[in-house]
Formats: structure tokens, sequence, C-alpha cells
């Protein structure tokens, strides 16, 4: 029996969650092990035109960008978006939060057509121009939650993919609440699966797992009022990792 071929390809990105799987260290050897990697541009110079499982990092920026997703996903059986950027859009969504992109481009650039090859649209999540199979949150990925995916799925199980706030691993970590230090933390409203990794780390969570699927926002509301605050509080804190996107509040 065949190995599944993989393929790893990257968009608008800084390439982390895939050093994430680098450092997976011994245990990436026996995922390997497991499947034929045929293309990843991060790691080897081989590319292929034929894949079982394509898994992408990075966001959608430019109209090229979604023609490539598109060719991707139609040769792929299997499509999982990794990290922030490819499954929410990430930071890279902030510069949606402006009307004129070419203001932004200005910005960025200061004379953008000097460089037309970085011709900019609206950010997009992966999703939202193809259909993903499977994805790992996080900013970067938690190595061990890819791993835990990947095998599930050489297994031909569905993976388990958390979908409750982020304040229930808090609570199993026995932390001190952050807003009890007078910090807005989106723990109540954002996706675990990191263990509560930054509040258990002394800092509130800033949402880069995006949001559980039916987010409780009555009670995000209730804490707000509990501590004497705002819900324009609240929001300015999502836009980190949550502009355009996300519960109504």
């Amino acid at each position: 029996m065949s190995k599944p071929r993989v393929a790893i390809f990257d968009f608008a990105c800084c390439e982390g969650c895939q050093l994430q799987i680098v450092n997976l260290e011994e245990e990436i050897l026996d995922l390997i092990g497991a499947v034929d990697v045929v293309e990843w541009r991060e790691a080897m110079s081989e590319q292929s035109e034929e894949y079982d499982i394509a898994i992408i990092e990075g966001s959608i920026t430019r109209p090229e960008d979604e023609e490539r997703i598109k060719d991707i996903r139609s040769k792929a059986k299997v499509l999982i978006a990794i990290g922030a950027c490819a499954t929410t859009g990430g930071l890279n969504k902030l510069k949606n939060n402006f009307d004129d992109l070419e203001e932004v481009k200005k910005c960025v650039y200061s004379d953008a057509s000097t460089m037309p090859h970085l011709e900019t649209a609206m950010t997009k999540a992966v999703d939202e121009v193809v259909t993903v199979d499977y994805k790992v949150h996080g900013c970067p990925i938690e190595k061990a939650e890819f791993g835990s995916i990947i095998r599930s799925l050489l297994l031909g199980k569905a993976p388990e993919i958390p979908d409750y706030p982020v304040c229930v691993e808090c609570k199993k970590n026995e932390n001190v609440c952050r807003w009890e230090y007078g910090e807005i933390c989106l723990g109540p409203i954002i996706r675990a699966g990191c263990g509560a990794k930054c509040p258990t780390a002394s800092y509130r969570c800033f949402g880069c797992r995006g949001y559980v699927d039916d987010p409780n926002v009555n009670a995000a509301v209730d804490v707000m009022d509990k501590y004497g605050l705002t819900v324009d509080q609240l929001k300015s804190k999502m836009v980190l990792f949550g502009s355009k996107q996300g519960p109504t509040l």
C-alpha cells in the first residue's frame, strides 16, 4: 500500500507554523516515515503536481493567491489549514480595517508602483476561498496538536479539535483569572487547545486560536460588567487576531 503523498504550501505568513513542524524533532521522523512528503519549499527543493494531503500556511492576500489555492484544492483529497493566518486570516486581516488599500500600500511600501508583484487585496482566510477539511489553530500552531491531528488522519479517524473556550483549560491549570489583574482577557470566547499557554505564563489571552464556533457572548458581556469595563474595551482587544470576523457584541 502506497504512503499518502503530502505537500506543504505557504501563502502570506511568517512560516513560523512550518517551523513548529520541524520542531517536532524525533516525532517528525515517525510522521515522515508514514507519509511521502512530495513538496515543502521550506525544507526541500523538489516539487510535485500530485499529492493526497495539502497543508496550507498563510492567508490569501492577492488575486493570484486565490487562483493558486483553488488549483491546490482541486488536486488534494484533504486540505488542512494551519495557523491563524490560514484559519482566520490572522494578523494580515488588520489591513481589512482600512477602506482604501492604496493607503495601506503607500504606508507599507512607500512607492508601491515600483513593486507590482506586491499587488494586494482584502485578506481572506483559506476557507473563505476554498473548502478546508481540517484546521490547526494558533499563532504559531501547537506542535503536539498538529502531530495528533496528522496521526488521527493517517489512522482514518476524525481528529478531535476543541470547540470550548480557553477558560476551561485555565481553570484546569488552576490559574488565577487574568481579569483579576485588571487585564481584558479573551479566554471566554476563544477556542481552547493550547493548554491556556498565555494565561499560564501570566499573560492575557490574545485570541490567536480564533473564536469558538458558538461563543457565549452573553457571558463575555457579563464579565465586562463584573469588572466595570465596557464592550468597546473588549472589542479593542479583539482586533489583533479578530479583525472583520467573529461574534457581534
